[in-house]
């Protein structure tokens, strides 16, 4: 059956064992962290407390998937990343840019395209091609950061500090099998933490963004 065929994409992996990537399955411990930290700094901000939830299934889909390494798991691993972005991307259309629900869905779901149009290209960048499917997403950050420059300069800075740490991290995800040979554990885990750290970090800057603005904590009314 396809979703119990086995994936080995890892240097820490040299078996099917369960308990095979040790490190890479317990840094996702990170992403939970964060999250309940996030969480308990939420009170009173249903969009951060939603995105803390879905930071912490990010680190129970990523266990998942570095104990079982199965298509099943790796499905686990990537739809509350998924996830997370599109919720992040609807909240900043709604609460930062004043939106209507029905245009921040809209323009929410543009990033589809965006990702469609974009992934080919960053195939071609060196070293991080093999990531160039998180690639639009740090690139889109600092579009966002640009546009959001004159609107809401400190959410700008944040999402390019945001912007920065996420490069670094895929860095990490995208040279962890070119360095096997020189180090046999693997660099995956540093983008465990340093993910669950960034994400932690967009959650904070939004948070802080609402807390600044009071009147943002109301939803944009549809009428």
């Amino acid at each position: 059956m396809e979703l119990l065929r086995e994936i080995d994409g890892y240097c820490e992996r040299l078996g099917p064992e369960y308990w095979a990537e040790p490190v890479n399955a317990v840094t996702n411990a990170a992403f939970v962290i964060v999250a309940l930290w996030i969480w308990r700094r939420s009170t009173g901000v249903p969009m951060a407390r939603a995105l803390s939830v879905v930071l912490g299934l990010i680190g129970i889909g990523s266990y998942l998937f570095h104990t079982h390494a199965q298509v099943w798991s790796a499905i686990a691993d990537v739809a509350p990343i998924a996830a997370f972005i599109l919720l992040y991307i609807f909240a900043i259309n709604r609460d930062v840019w004043g939106m209507r629900t029905g245009w921040a869905l809209g323009a929410t779901a543009l990033f589809f395209p965006y990702a469609v149009a974009t992934i080919p290209l960053f195939q071609y960048v060196p070293v991080l091609s093999v990531s160039a499917g998180y690639l639009p997403v740090p690139v889109l950050i600092l579009i966002y950061a640009v546009l959001l420059r004159r609107r809401a300069p400190d959410l700008a800075r944040g999402f390019v500090i945001g912007a920065v740490i996420l490069f670094v991290s895929l860095t990490a995800r995208s040279v962890d099998e070119m360095l096997c040979a020189q180090f046999p554990m693997g660099t995956h885990f540093l983008w465990h933490i340093l993910n669950g750290i960034m994400l932690g970090w967009m959650i904070e800057v939004y948070r802080r963004y609402l807390s600044s603005v009071p009147e943002r904590n109301q939803v944009v009314s549809d009428t």
